[in-house]
């Protein structure tokens, strides 16, 4: 048996070199590291609830792309990644067999049951074969360790108050060095091959021209998304006006996929904020950039807290709501035909991307929770299947705020679907770029078609009920807003077009890094 020390590092959500405090410990406490990716057959089965599919093609693809590219940066710091299919508890169990010099097997903490299983199977494993384990915290902005709350169970239940407290009384930490060289997999162990789509009984999607997320995954691509965002564009200087808009790349920052895998450090983000404001320029903008990882933050340290009342029905609040599950409203809102356009055009470009802006996530969100009145948790589950940066607290947490059982000091808190559509795409361009049924209905007529001529929608070639839906639900709200078009917007089918909108600055909270909160950074 061999006397040298081989370290495992098992990574899940962490597929990055940078800031990666896995890699850097094992690179002083080991002779041999073996860093480690599992495709855990758990990730490919049905969801709890509602059976959808839990890993679906657009984040597979991107968790390849990942995967592909940790592994040319390891090869060039003279190391690789080991990839294998199976669960991590019983891989973990099959290497310390095979290598046996493993000395201790680090890996970082989750949050979720599901994950937390896994750690503890894989310890168990572990300690039955006489093999250290080693756990870091590294997936948010500010250590857990280095917040003002001496217990989690004192963490405030609303954000506001959160960001206060960290922001005045805790520091982020200074970024983990990155090794220039790795030390070595032991000899004859074989990288194994990373699966296909096909292997994990996945199709590969088609990439949508229209994609506001036409991204590759990766933490080079990471890395390169912010140079651009920051350092070649400027972008992130107006990001606080843009965040809400709805069509192209740039309108958000867009990092909230790589975070989701780890592929891109939140500490990192920091620290070129900081370094971006001393060199060019420091506003609300470069602020919000901010203000959006802490939301992220918060939902991780939810979920800590509140464990698996983050998935069950009467949420945070263990309130009593009586959610309907009508699979016929259920499938027609997953699908886009509700027959509401800016409701369906968000929910197209969900089905056909896998990426939907902040702004959209936020509506479809309301719109299932609180005008269909359907069990949130068909809506939490649909976003874990199609999000490509589904990060489990994040849209669950996200999901209980919208249905008004989670961190939300605000009862019954609804939008309103004509007034949003009119207000963040007051032309129509967007329902029109998803909703091709509707093209020829110009300006700010496209949100509302039922209200209509019928001379105006033949001449538009929509036939209410045949071409496109007649709305699955009417709200009372929204008769207020479906006869007042914005100054200057389109009245008819094809009318004239209003001036370009920009959208106005709502106190709703943004994480742009899921929806309503996190995700469209």
């Amino acid at each position: 048996m061999s006397t040298s020390r081989t370290i495992i590092c098992l990574l899940r959500n962490d597929l990055r070199l940078h800031d990666n405090e896995l890699f850097h410990w094992a690179q002083r406490n080991a002779d041999h590291i073996v860093p480690l990716y599992c495709f855990d057959p758990r990730h490919y089965v049905g969801t709890y609830n509602y059976n959808l599919p839990k890993t679906g093609p657009f984040r597979l693809r991107f968790l390849l792309d990942s995967i592909r590219d940790l592994r040319h940066t390891l090869l060039h710091k003279g190391s690789n990644l080991v990839v294998r299919r199976g669960k991590p508890e019983e891989v973990v169990a099959d290497l310390i067999k095979q290598l046996g010099s493993v000395s201790t097997v680090v890996f970082h903490e989750e949050v979720s049951s599901e994950e937390l299983n896994v750690e503890k199977r894989v310890k168990d494993v572990c300690a039955q074969m006489k093999v250290k384990v080693h756990t870091c915290w590294g997936s948010t902005l500010y250590h857990r360790d280095d917040l003002p709350f001496n217990n989690i169970s004192r963490l405030p239940d609303v954000y506001t108050q959160f960001r206060k407290a960290v922001e005045s009384q805790s520091q982020v930490r200074p970024l983990i060095p990155t090794p220039e060289q790795l030390k070595p997999l032991p000899q004859g162990l074989e990288e194994g091959g990373i699966p296909t789509a096909e292997d994990l009984e996945q199709t590969e999607p088609v990439t949508d021209p229209r994609s506001a997320f036409p991204c590759t995954g990766g933490e080079s691509q990471a890395l390169a998304r912010l140079k651009h965002y920051f350092w070649d564009t400027n972008a992130v200087a107006t990001y606080k006006e843009t965040r809400n808009g709805l069509i192209g790349v740039d309108y958000s920052t867009k990092f909230s996929s790589w975070l989701a895998l780890g592929c891109i450090s939140p500490r990192y983000i920091y620290h070129q904020i900081q370094q971006y404001e001393k060199e060019r320029t420091a506003n609300q903008s470069t602020y919000w950039v901010i203000f959006e990882l802490l939301w992220r933050d918060y939902f991780k340290l939810v979920g800590v807290k509140y464990g698996n009342r983050l998935f069950q029905i009467k949420g945070l609040q263990e309130k009593s709501v009586p959610w309907k599950k009508d699979m016929k409203l259920f499938d027609a809102w997953k699908e886009g035909r509700t027959g509401v356009p800016f409701v369906d055009a968000n929910m197209r470009e969900l089905a056909m991307t896998g990426f939907m802006s902040n702004r959209g996530r936020q509506n479809v969100a309301s719109f299932l929770t609180k005008d269909l009145c359907l069990d949130w948790r068909m809506g939490a589950e649909w976003f874990e299947y199609l999000l490509i940066d589904h990060d489990v607290c994040s849209n669950y947490g996200n999901w209980l705020y919208s249905a008004g059982i989670g961190n939300d000091p605000r009862e019954n808190r609804k939008f309103n679907m004509i007034k949003q559509g009119l207000d963040y795409d007051n032309n129509g361009d967007y329902v029109r770029q998803w909703v091709p049924e509707l093209q020829g209905i110009m300006g700010s007529d496209v949100h509302t078609p039922w209200t209509l001529s019928t001379a105006s929608l033949s001449h538009a070639d929509v036939c209410l009920g045949e071409t496109y839906p007649t709305p699955i639900v009417m709200a009372p709200e929204w008769s207020r807003h479906a006869n007042k078009k914005p100054s200057g917007a389109g009245s008819s089918a094809r009318g004239k077009k209003g001036p370009s909108h920009t959208p106005k600055q709502h106190r709703d909270r943004g994480i742009d890094f899921y929806f309503s909160k996190s995700k469209n950074l």
